[in-house]
């Protein structure tokens, strides 16, 4: 049976990328402030995009501000990723990032909406309950969650650096757990590009799992430094959320196009 991870290493074998293209409607990058424009957005970035991307990463935030309307209109961004990559012939697949985390019985219907209600891949989640709390999605067997362990933004050390008695770093401790947890290739772990030290001591720490790595370009992360740090000796192992960049940019084919070439530059160089 195909596991998330497994599906991942086709896609970014089938497309030689690591470029995990992002799905983020803000609402001052829309024409109007509703969710039809935030689903055009996100249609036109699927198109442009889809031959270069090893994955799409729809932040559920974007959506949830509109109600029932926008998600609905995450549905049809989840539908679009499936249709693009029947065109391609190459599944994509699609990371919901919304971070949940709660108790099991919760966990479970969270489970339910994300891999049954919206078709999503793999969902972003916090680990701070403790295993029983993503359990529920580890059930779904096919499908694959990226749990947060050193996340980009700048006070994240205050809960994920503090010093445990045995010498480790709270977020190694995440990252150890995750690698023991990954039984059936479905669990990975959210580590910054901003912080690419921590991403060495988290590749250590979790030798075999896939990082999702965000913060390159926009939040002032640098690509070289994070493939150097997180890559597995395989040469995978990295998924890289870029948004903004693509997004805003002139011609969003031509800068994913460049950035997946960029990658693969650096990867040949490392």
């Amino acid at each position: 049976m195909e596991t998330f991870f497994s599906l991942l290493e086709k896609r970014a074998d089938d497309c030689s990328s690591l470029l995990c293209v992002g799905l983020d409607p803000h609402l001052d990058e829309l024409p109007t402030p509703s969710p039809a424009a935030a689903l055009t957005f996100c249609l036109n970035l699927i198109q442009q995009t889809a031959p270069y991307a090893a994955a799409f990463k729809p932040n559920a935030a974007f959506f949830e501000i509109f109600g029932a309307e926008g998600w609905t209109a995450l549905k049809r961004v989840v539908e679009a990723v499936g249709e693009e990559s029947s065109r391609l012939g190459s599944r994509i697949p699609v990371v919901l990032d919304a971070k949940r985390g709660d108790i099991s019985s919760t966990a479970e219907a969270y489970a339910q909406s994300a891999f049954e209600e919206l078709g999503a891949d793999c969902v972003t989640l916090s680990p701070y309950l403790g295993k029983d709390s993503i359990d529920p999605f580890l059930s779904y067997k096919e499908k694959g969650v990226f749990l947060l362990c050193k996340t980009s933004n700048k006070g994240s050390g205050d809960l994920q650096d503090v010093a445990l008695a045995d010498g480790d770093l709270l977020y190694e401790r995440v990252a150890k757990l995750a690698e023991t947890w990954n039984e059936k290739n479905n669990v990975g772990l959210v580590v910054g590009a901003t912080h690419p030290e921590a991403m060495k001591r988290v590749r250590v720490a979790a030798p075999n799992l896939w990082f999702l790595a965000p913060g390159v370009g926009a939040q002032g992360g640098e690509l070289q430094a994070a493939l150097r740090a997180g890559l597995r000796k395989d040469g995978k192992g990295l998924l890289l959320p870029m948004s903004r960049s693509i997004a805003r940019a002139e011609n969003p084919r031509k800068a994913a196009a460049q950035i997946r070439d960029e990658i693969l530059r650096i990867k040949g160089e490392l």
